[in-house]
């Protein structure tokens, strides 16, 4: 690190030698200190944040009119924000999830923002800012049923869950019978036509559903004691724009604007 400042400290001294010969005034030239500060980040274009996103992940990450529109989402905005608190341009890269990470490791992008889980597997392979969302697992059930508090009041009832979810697996675990479905739009219907007792998803499905929906007749009954929380994820090699990117974070949190761009996606602060 000592080496690096050094390096700079020598070619600021050079521009500024520079700028007296030619006579332009020091405050006209170039290299202001916000533009050193972003040059030890290590981007894969200075002075961009070069991002990651499927575009396709409504409500993060998609696009407005049906995929013609303009790039928005949660994450979306979150990212936004936090470029412009750390004074740099922001270039997404529209990525499927499946090839997302290796174009991260290619050196293809900056940093992925695109609800990256944080657990034990990546934090060993990337470095994960810090969390901004927070979500429950739930249980959804009609809104007239009190039957329902815990997830051990699903033993023997029927919950409607994909099959290939975490949601299955603790559905199973917790005692219930299982009805298969494709999607969340799948088990809502089960749910309001009285065909099962209850659904186990996160708590943004059911969130961003009933804010761009409307009231379902539903509601919550119960959550998981422990949130999955998501996170900007990094190659090792980031360290210091991680670090910025939690300062950033910091910043946003505390002057209510990630709370403000949760709000308008869920209808509830996500963030923490």
């Amino acid at each position: 690190m000592f080496r690096r400042l050094t390096a700079v400290t020598i070619v600021s001294f050079a521009a500024i030698a520079l700028i007296g010969c030619s006579g332009t005034p020091a405050s006209e030239g170039e290299g202001s200190a916000t533009e050193s500060a972003a040059s030890g980040l290590g981007l894969v274009n200075e002075g961009t944040l070069t991002v990651a996103t499927e575009g396709t992940y409504r409500p993060f990450s998609f696009h407005e009119g049906g995929g013609t529109g303009d790039l928005v989402g949660y994450d979306v905005e979150i990212i936004e924000a936090v470029a412009e608190k750390l004074d740099l341009k922001i270039e997404f890269q529209e990525t499927q999830w499946d090839a997302i990470f290796a174009g991260l490791d290619a050196g293809r992008f900056d940093v992925i923002a695109n609800q990256v889980t944080i657990n034990d597997e990546r934090e060993a392979s990337y470095l994960l800012s810090a969390p901004y969302t927070v979500s429950h697992g739930v249980i959804v059930v009609p809104g007239d049923d009190d039957s329902i508090t815990s997830f051990e009041d699903l033993e023997g009832k029927t919950t409607a869950q994909s099959l290939t979810s975490n949601w299955y697996e603790l559905a199973t675990e917790s005692g219930a019978k299982v009805e298969p479905i494709e999607g969340w739009a799948q088990a809502v219907q089960l749910l309001q036509q009285g065909r099962v007792d209850a659904t186990i998803n996160d708590e943004l499905t059911f969130l961003d559903y009933e804010k761009n929906e409307g009231p379902s007749g539903l509601k919550i009954a119960a959550e998981t004691e422990e949130a999955g929380e998501q996170a900007f994820a990094f190659t090792k090699d980031k360290q210091a724009l991680a670090d910025a990117i939690d300062g950033a974070l910091d910043e946003l949190r505390a002057d209510g604007t990630l709370a403000e761009i949760s709000t308008k996606y869920f209808g509830a602060d996500v963030t923490e």
